[in-house]
């Protein structure tokens, strides 16, 4: 493989990287990926793939603090911090903390809607337009509560959605049932979603990746990234364990392992990694009509023809990669609370990842604040899947010198 001198090296091909590649090369630039593993086999391989505008409130929200410290006590709770003296975190907690108030909540709403809006129709564009084949339904996402009190607080947050441009049904029990006959009766309401999508995430990375060859771009798998060399404030070169890579521009999509690349850099990102989990299934007796958010439990039901999958919580404990079997049976448990037939026949896999969480929950994009030819696309948090096909097109405009159709501002690694 020749590892010339490329327009462009893009380190990490999950999604991100992926969706930034082929955005790139669409405007003529040459384009090699640079992957420790398999493209699409980290972060973005077991998520519930769901496409969510709905998701534009952040995790910091006023009230959160109180539900943190009583989760410390629960080991399976949907929302973990393991006790450590890590600065890191602690630092990272502490401005966490300091966002979980009204004002900075809707301030991180609306800036977090801004891309997940503009990327919902975007990223179905790239399907249809590449032809991929990845289970994409474009049939909405329900929300649903087991209790009055949970139904109360989701009503809370209408107002902030559709300040965010988000369309919500409410559905009192008895639309609720009628809709969803997967549901066990007595449920006290939900909130339908129509704009909300899902697909296969892993086929969908695999077309992703299909489309970038098919343009010319070159995949370099099994390919990890050792070091990054600077000469003053330009990139020089990328040290791999294949050998040394050369590029006009540099492209970090590195997802939680972002600030271990950059530190040497001077670059100090504020990413820790919110471990997630999932569990696939074969196919239930009974299947969702459309995606679910249990809402109580936390836990996303998401189904396609060859599968079913249970996933979500967020644990913050660093980069262990056990899998706490008291967290996946979470997921079941809260399952048989809702769903008629909650688990399918069959364990296809237990899985979990680590996803790039900022204490503002806002994706890190556009050019390194001290560097003229290194480029960021890191910190997507919960919703890479969903921002992903945005975050490719305003990273091509900005490094082909062109005006992205949104201002990177709010996104900017500077704001730290």
């Amino acid at each position: 493989m020749n590892p010339g001198n490329d327009d462009v090296l893009i380190l990490g091909g999950g999604v991100i990287g992926l969706s930034c590649a082929l955005f790139l090369l669409e405007q003529g630039r040459s384009v090699r990926i640079l992957e420790k593993n398999t493209v699409g086999g980290a972060t973005s391989l077991g998520n519930c793939g769901t496409i969510t505008p709905s998701h534009a409130p952040p995790l910091a929200a006023p009230g959160m603090i109180g539900k943190a410290l009583k989760y410390m006590t629960q080991a399976d709770a949907p929302f973990y911090i393991k006790p450590s003296t890590d600065l890191s975190l602690l630092d990272w907690l502490l401005r966490f903390s300091l966002r979980c108030n009204g004002r900075d909540h809707r301030q991180s709403a609306l800036a977090k809607a801004k891309l997940l809006n503009a990327s919902r129709p975007l990223l179905e564009d790239l399907i249809v337009r590449y032809a991929f084949d990845c289970g994409f339904e474009a049939n909405g996402e329900m929300y649903v509560c087991r209790t009055p009190e949970g139904l109360d607080a989701l009503v809370e947050e209408l107002p902030l959605l559709a300040e965010c441009g988000v369309i919500a049904e409410l559905l009192d029990a008895d639309m609720l049932a009628a809709r969803e006959p997967a549901l066990m009766p007595g449920m006290a309401g939900g909130i339908f979603f129509p704009n909300d999508a899902h697909f296969r995430p892993d086929a969908y990375c695999a077309s992703l990746a299909g489309a970038v060859r098919a343009l010319g771009g070159i995949i370099e798998e099994q390919c990890e990234v050792l070091s990054v060399a600077v000469d003053g404030d330009r990139v020089t070169c990328v040290e791999t364990a294949c050998g040394r890579r050369y590029g006009t521009q540099v492209l970090v999509a590195l997802a939680a392992w972002s600030p271990a690349m950059l530190r040497s850099l001077g670059l100090a990102l504020p990413i820790q990694p919110g471990k997630g989990y999932s569990i696939s299934y074969s196919l239930p007796p009974i299947v969702p009509k459309t995606p679910l958010v249990l809402t109580e439990r936390s836990v996303c039901v998401t189904s396609w023809a060859e599968g079913y999958r249970l996933g979500s919580t967020m644990e913050f404990a660093g980069f262990d990669d056990s899998l706490n079997i008291q967290r996946l049976n979470a997921l079941e448990r809260g399952a048989r609370e809702y769903l008629r037939t909650p688990v399918g026949g069959e364990v296809l896999s237990r899985w979990s990842g680590w996803r790039p969480m900022t204490y503002d929950d806002l994706p890190i994009l556009g050019r390194s604040p001290k560097h003229r030819n290194l480029f960021l696309a890191t910190g997507h948090g919960m919703l890479g899947m969903s921002m992903s096909a945005i975050t490719g097109q305003l990273l091509a405009a900005q490094m082909t010198g062109n005006e992205p159709a949104i201002d990177l501002a709010p996104y900017s690694a500077a704001r730290f």
